[in-house]
């Protein structure tokens, strides 16, 4: 019990120390771009400090220091008609992106010709990059505890390693996801609930890592996701289901007339648009907290050196609540993501009572 309490007092510790080092970086690096003369004085612009650490770039940045910018360049890979395909590290435009290179400029993270020509952008940016990332972090993942368990570990012997960690989750998604929303068809579903949960979570788990994308708080890493769930949604859906939709039993006529549009809606547009837009949400908005109390720190020193030291062990302690918040949050947000789409899968059963039978004894694996 001591020795945890130890390494508690010590992860606690790190944690505040890399604050207090990243601060007066966090302030260096916004000094030049993000500021705006007024009356002489440079004013302190955090909405674009903010916006600019939580949007997708063409490069990793870390931290700087001086002139040393800690950065991993990405590729670029252009098309444009009479220049064809073009290919070069996103290096090669600058730090601040300010360079011209090869007829193309980097602006507020698109990259556009100076002559005008229309460019199409197939470059791998870090949101990419970090999909690719948690991809082969959980095909490896999951592929080694599947392999372990083939070999009787876990089976016939105690789990071990990540199948201490792993397992529980699986265990959950199937009793409290899976079986309660799809009924008998249950199983059929599981690789594809897994998938999404620890996809979504590893994903959530890497954005709260310095330098790091915030995938998730991605409009098109969310639609694409809310698509796929609408796709296997459609395809579970039976005749019963739609004659529902189309022409709902035991209604007046004229309250079919207004329903159908708005059942119709609920099936194609409402319920991805649920899925899509709450789980970005609640990912940016965990960013955004936590990089505005940081800012507070400059916007308080901006009026008075006194008060913004006065202030940093304020905002210092709310930054690292909330990022504990955010910890939490993105397990939440994966179950929750995970279980709305179980949810809609089982009511396009709709019309079979045997297909879901939610009093049904679980079944033991």
């Amino acid at each position: 019990m001591a020795i945890k309490s130890i390494k508690s007092l010590l992860v606690a510790g790190f944690s505040v120390f890399l604050l207090f080092v990243a601060l007066p970086v966090f302030a260096q690096e916004n000094a030049g771009a993000n500021v705006e003369a007024e009356g002489g004085h440079e004013k302190l612009d955090p909405a674009k400090i903010i916006m600019e650490h939580i949007k997708d770039n063409h490069e990793f940045h870390f931290f700087t220091i001086g002139d040393f910018h800690a950065t991993i360049p990405l590729p670029v890979i252009l098309y444009a008609q009479g220049k064809g395909l073009t290919s070069f590290s996103s290096s090669k435009f600058g730090h601040e992106g300010e360079d011209i290179y090869n007829g193309y400029q980097l602006n507020e993270g698109e990259i556009t010709a100076v002559d005008g020509t229309k460019v199409y952008d197939f470059s791998l940016t870090k949101n990419v990059v970090q999909m690719i990332l948690a991809l082969i972090v959980l095909v490896l993942l999951m592929t080694g505890i599947a392999k372990k368990y083939k070999n009787g570990i876990g089976v016939n012997s105690a789990p071990k390693g990540w199948q201490n960690a792993i397992e529980p989750v699986i265990t959950f998604v199937r009793d409290e996801v899976a079986k309660p929303n799809l009924g008998k068809k249950w199983i059929g579903y599981m690789p594809l609930l897994l998938t999404i949960f620890f996809f979504i979570l590893i994903n959530n788990l890497f954005g709260l890592l310095p330098g790091a994308a915030n995938v998730t708080g991605n409009t098109a890493f969310t639609v694409v996701l809310g698509l796929v769930a609408l796709l296997v949604i459609l395809l579970s859906t039976n005749r019963h289901f739609w004659g529902h939709i189309f022409w709902p039993p035991g209604v007046p006529f004229f309250v079919k007339v207004i329903l159908i549009p708005i059942e119709l809606a609920g099936v194609l547009i409402i319920k991805p648009a649920a899925l899509m837009i709450r789980l970005f949400a609640n990912m940016v908005a965990g960013h955004i907290i936590i990089l505005s109390f940081i800012s507070l720190i400059f916007i308080f020193g901006a009026m008075a050196s006194g008060a913004g030291y006065g202030f940093s062990p304020i905002s210092i302690l709310f930054t690292v609540f909330i990022y504990f918040i955010e910890l939490l949050v993105a397990f939440i947000q994966a179950f929750i993501f995970t279980n709305l789409t179980a949810v809609f899968i089982g009511q396009s059963f709709e019309g079979g009572h045997d297909d879901v039978d939610h009093h049904a004894e679980p079944v033991i694996i």
